[in-house]
């Protein structure tokens, strides 16, 4: 391969070996992981309007900006970058339930009385380690593909476009997937109380990101002005 089919393959991206990457994939996964632990916590705030209240998890507090950070990688490193990072949270989170199930069977302290409800909290867990991989790795897909897809098109300008239009598709196909397998692990078990859960999260997820778009861009532009690998695309 000649450097000049080097330098335009790498156009519009940087290299992964950075001191960037490996920081934002770090918060990525530590997000994701913190996300699923509050998530086992089914949260309802109302009634708000006769007996109809706001359903979700606990996990609504930090997962948005794993999408964030999602945003970041998609648009400085690309779609393959984005990729190994959501695997790699996603391998941490599967350890994480091997530990947590590791710990249920090892024998307890006489003076330890709740065995019951670690148990309860691991087996929510897993449920939601399923659903978030299944989710996660469907959202962050669509998420990361349609910034790179909308970056072919516009090339460095309309950053706006590519992280709200990522973000409506992602968090569309993400709360769908993953609302449909973790809805009964914090006891979400009729259509009418699914629905409100999984149209809330999308709204919320979605609202977050788009009022976080100021910082987004921010971010954005100072690693892709300090990274000395990244080139703009033209």
């Amino acid at each position: 391969m000649t450097s000049t089919q080097e330098h335009s393959e790498h156009r519009g991206t940087a290299s992964i070996g950075s001191a960037y990457y490996p920081v934002l994939v770090a918060v990525f996964t530590a997000l994701v992981i913190i996300s699923n632990v509050t998530a086992t916590k089914g949260v309802a705030f109302g009634p708000i309007i006769g007996n109809w209240s706001i359903i979700t998890d606990g996990g609504f507090i930090v997962f948005p900006l794993t999408y964030v950070i999602g945003d970041v990688l998609s648009e400085v490193y690309g779609f393959k970058a984005a990729r190994r990072a959501i695997f790699l949270g996603f391998s941490m989170n599967a350890l994480a339930a091997l530990a947590f199930w590791a710990t249920i069977y090892l024998p307890a302290a006489d003076f330890y009385t709740n065995q019951e409800h670690f148990e309860n909290i691991v087996h929510a867990y897993t449920q939601l380690i399923v659903a978030g991989l299944a989710g996660f790795i469907v959202g962050q897909t669509i998420n990361a593909w349609v910034v790179v897809a909308i970056k072919e098109r516009t090339k460095e300008k309309h950053l706006w476009a590519r992280l709200v239009g990522s973000t409506f598709a992602g968090q569309l196909g993400d709360t769908l997937v993953f609302c449909g397998i973790a809805a009964s692990a914090i006891g979400i078990n009729t259509f009418g109380d699914f629905v409100t859960y999984a149209a809330l999260g999308w709204v919320y997820k979605t609202a977050v990101e788009v009022i976080m778009l100021p910082i987004t861009y921010r971010v954005i532009a100072t690693i892709k002005r300090r990274e000395p690998t990244y080139q703009a695309a033209v």
